[in-house]
């Protein structure tokens, strides 16, 4: 029996084990739950702590996880790539020019059809040389072929952490999943959080078979191989088809979770949103701040709103377009330099996403908090004083803006 169908059968009644704990401890925990055949590492920070802590549940033996220290990330996800073939479900962490070091095998696992589970915790890329947060690093990646989940905080990295598996395994999807948190803010921060029982955690996300691996003596096979042109096109779109297919999987993973953990999640979060006149775009950690300045701003009488982005590959076109539609002036919100002169990968994805409407809101695309800068409430009320100042001048002026930055 499918693990699906024995969450339908049995509804969990959720019993929250409270920890304190950073973001990249639970996301080692949530590994050490699932218990992987192999775990390839090579520490770079600030993902470090993430193989650090899962290497001392092997030791201890806590788990029987195969762990595979290598010399560089670019070995790490050679080693993922190849045990996964093998048939073993395999996960990895990284960072910054770590994911970078890995960009070849990143293709070639999303290529090969690997559900691999990376976690990888957001830093700037170099350079200059800096190890604080920005997201240059998955958004650099995002067309590699990976699904993509974003987490705000501890919990949502924990949480989604485990939903990953269920997506990536699925057998209409069969990708590797990366999933992102802030470095230092979420990662090393430590915060209240619910954990899920071990046997619970095991059960979710189920056994791990392959239908095709390497190992398979009845079946002979090969991976990597060279696709001539008579085939390469047809792989692709099969590769872009489980994609498409990954939104709606994702959707009913989170029905499964919902019902061990009582948290809710889809392919985005709306904030005060439904009524609201300016909006925000904005992924992983600052949309708690932006919650804050919502909060005070609706206080004081202001129709303000938030759409924080969880699946941001699979990209939800659709949803988003009709979540924003209503809105009068909206500011998409780039953790990262998109460098084509006109604003960043977030703020032209949602640009796209809203075209074919008829009348949709003025957009604005903001860069900020790049190489860790800090966002503050009051940096976020400046934005939406901005989209009321557009709204009632009815001059969009320029389209492509630095927040909090000195000229």
């Amino acid at each position: 029996m499918s693990t699906t169908a024995i969450m339908e059968e049995r509804v969990v009644e959720p019993s929250a084990i409270r920890e304190r704990l950073s973001g990249n401890e639970a996301v080692a925990i949530a590994i050490k739950q699932i218990h992987p055949d192999v775990f390839p590492a090579f520490p770079i920070t600030p993902s470090t702590e993430i193989p650090q802590y899962f290497s001392s549940y092997v030791a201890n033996g806590e788990v029987k996880t195969e762990f595979v220290p290598v010399e560089s990330e670019h070995s790490a996800m050679s080693a993922a790539v190849g045990a996964q073939s093998a048939g073993a479900r395999t996960m990895t962490a990284t960072s910054s020019c770590g994911l970078a070091l890995m960009w070849e095998e990143l293709y070639i696992a999303a290529s090969n059809r690997l559900p691999i589970t990376l976690a990888l915790v957001n830093r700037a890329l170099s350079g200059p040389i800096n190890i604080n947060c920005d997201h240059s690093d998955s958004m650099g990646a995002r067309d590699s072929g990976w699904i993509q989940i974003y987490s705000e905080n501890n919990q949502e990295a924990y949480d989604n952490f485990i939903q990953a598996v269920r997506i990536g395994e699925h057998k209409d999807v069969q990708l590797p999943v990366m999933v992102c948190q802030d470095g230092f803010i979420t990662s090393h921060a430590v915060e209240n959080i619910n954990l899920i029982e071990d046997s619970l955690v095991k059960e979710f996300v189920g056994e791990y078979t392959q239908e095709n691996y390497l190992l398979n003596a009845k079946m002979p096979m090969s991976t990597g191989a060279y696709d001539v042109t008579g085939y390469y096109m047809e792989h692709k779109r099969q590769q872009a088809e489980a994609m498409k297919n990954a939104k709606k999987v994702a959707l009913e993973v989170a029905k499964d979770f919902e019902k061990i953990s009582g948290r809710s999640y889809g392919l985005f979060e709306k904030y005060k949103l439904d009524d609201a006149d300016y909006a925000i775009v904005i992924i992983n950690s600052a949309a708690g701040t932006a919650k804050d300045a919502i909060d005070k701003m609706r206080s004081e009488g202001k129709k303000v709103g938030l759409l924080k982005i969880r699946l941001f590959r699979p990209f939800p076109a659709e949803e988003i377009r009709e979540a924003l539609k209503h809105v009068k002036v909206l500011a998409v919100m780039d953790r990262c330099e998109g460098f084509n002169a006109y604003g960043g990968p977030l703020g032209a994805e949602v640009k796209g996403a809203l075209y074919s409407l008829e009348k949709g809101p003025k957009i604005v695309n903001y860069i900020y908090g790049l190489g860790g800068r800090d966002v503050k409430v009051e940096n976020v009320e400046e934005v939406y004083s901005e989209l009321e100042k557009i709204d009632n001048s009815n001059e969009l002026g320029d389209e492509y803006r630095y927040l909090s930055v000195r000229d």
